[in-house]
């Protein structure tokens, strides 16, 4: 915790007070103005993978969206620690109390130890984040294996405390001395009963109740395990975030975020745990993004419908043109995926990035503030509404009532918040690797001939060829710039 000591140690007299921002908290379900635990600081921990697997573009949304929020709170000016936890053991196959744990039965899968398949996966992982141009070099991703003590202590004093029971297989968690437990998302007790949400279990004194320390059955040996004062074995899935974001982060914390799907239980559990533990609140503001779906269903590896970004990169389109498709939409709105879409997202973007080689020239890269860059930000500090600061940023940019200058400012201001490569985008047509079909070239030569002779019906006719071929031509002002609108 030096980390923290430092910060509050530095002296915040005649520092400029921070801009508000407003955010949708699941707690209490309304938006509400952000009020930070410390001055100028932001505690922001957000449920990272189980790296038993590649991870889907469903979770990169999350990731994404946790990323574009620290942006906000960086360029209103405050100090934000991220955490990112890495899930490396105790997250059990169908996210219950029962069944195997999901790194293990990878390992034996793929004929890997644990760790092994750990490291693989959350380096794929690290390297998604990267592609997506999320800076990691100041968020700590600290390994649930590497954090066993803190998870023994916090449930030990749960269990000192009287909010545990031990049964023949663990430790659990009793939810009925917790009153307010179910409070995130307002949960009704019918939808806690048996069956509702988690598996039965005879010795559980209520039917939500979950572990926090499984013991390893008799005869069984498992590739990860450690001793405990309820016998060897390893932590529940629940236990490892809020034993980290303690350590880390401390008692309490200002956000904690996460997909949709972690609301009714695991973040229900991270609540009644830490708040149990502490006496005090564990996080002032939940946010959660929601599903991504694709053909009317969630993306999920259970149901199998899964895409990784290595698919979108190997179709030639650039990972920022996952990052912009999912600004498009609010985290809050459920996001309907396929590869139509993203040509259509890609397309944009490619557009946006014509316009900044463009501006970069006519402005000599000299910004200016103006009326666009004040609404833009006042979008984005309202519960980060990126697809009204997109509609901003695209009707400043092909407006005339604005300065290059200006345009400009707003490329760096839209640029500190998307992390889009505005400021720098690709080589102009170079498709992100795509290679250009010699056909569709061929097209784009005889339609710039027909316009330079003026004859526009001929160049009309090419121009719709090629867009039948799946790339957009638009004129600019060193000559026609191809995009790709489909594969």
């Amino acid at each position: 915790m030096r980390w923290l000591t430092r910060i509050l140690k530095r002296k915040t007299d005649g520092e400029p007070s921070t801009p508000h921002v407003f955010l949708t908290n699941s707690l209490s379900g309304t938006k509400e103005l952000f009020l930070p635990l410390r001055p100028g600081i932001v505690l922001l921990y957000t449920c990272g993978p189980t790296v038993y697997s590649r991870q889907h573009i469903g979770n990169l949304r999350s990731a994404v969206f946790s990323d574009t929020l620290a942006r906000v709170f960086i360029s209103a000016g405050y100090r934000v620690r991220r955490v990112i936890n890495i899930t490396d053991v105790g997250h059990l196959v169908g996210d219950g109390d029962t069944g195997e744990d999901k790194i293990e039965a990878s390992a034996k899968r793929e004929g890997r130890t644990a760790s092994a398949i750990a490291e693989h996966y959350t380096r794929l992982f690290l390297d998604d984040l990267a592609e997506l141009n999320i800076d990691t070099e100041d968020i700590f991703f600290p390994r649930a294996s590497e954090y066993i003590r803190e998870q023994v202590s916090l449930a030990r004093t749960l269990e000192e405390k009287g909010f545990a029971y031990r049964t023949r297989d663990g430790l659990y968690f009793d939810t009925s001395r917790f009153p307010g437990y179910g409070k995130l998302g307002g949960l009704k007790d019918a939808e806690l009963k048996a069956g509702a949400r988690v598996e039965l279990n005879p010795e559980k004194r209520h039917p939500a109740d979950f572990v926090l320390w499984k013991r390893t059955p008799r005869g069984v040996h498992r590739l990860q395990e450690w001793d405990s004062p309820w016998g060897r074995g390893a932590p529940g899935w629940n236990i490892e975030c809020s034993a980290m974001a303690r350590a880390l982060l401390g008692t309490e914390i200002d956000i904690h975020t996460g997909g949709e799907d972690l609301a009714p239980t695991h973040h229900n559990n991270e609540i009644a745990q830490s708040e149990a533990a502490s006496g005090r609140p564990f996080a002032r503001y939940w946010m959660h993004n929601a599903f991504l779906n694709m053909g009317g269903e969630k993306i999920s590896k259970s149901i199998g419908n899964v895409v990784f970004l290595s698919d979108i990169t190997a179709k030639g389109y650039s990972p920022l043109s996952l990052r912009y498709f999912f600004l498009q939409a609010h985290y809050r709105t459920p996001l309907s995926f396929s590869f139509e879409a993203l040509a259509g997202a890609s397309g944009a973007l490619e557009r946006l990035w014509n316009l900044s080689r463009e501006l970069a020239e006519e402005s000599g890269r000299r910004s200016e503030r103006s009326e666009a860059q004040r609404r833009f930000l006042a979008a984005v500090r309202n519960d980060i509404a990126t697809p009204q600061a997109l509609g901003i940023l695209w009707d400043t940019l092909k407006s005339e009532e604005f300065t290059p200058e200006e345009k400009w400012g707003l490329l760096e201001e839209a640029e500190k918040h998307f992390g889009l490569a505005l400021l720098a985008p690709p080589p102009s047509g170079a498709l992100t690797g795509t290679k250009i079909p010699d056909e569709v070239k061929d097209m784009l030569a005889r339609r710039e001939t027909a316009r330079i002779s003026k004859d526009f019906e001929a160049a009309d006719r090419i121009r719709s060829a090629i867009e039948h071929r799946g790339y957009r031509v638009d004129d600019g002002p060193k000559g026609p710039v191809l995009t790709r609108t489909s594969l």
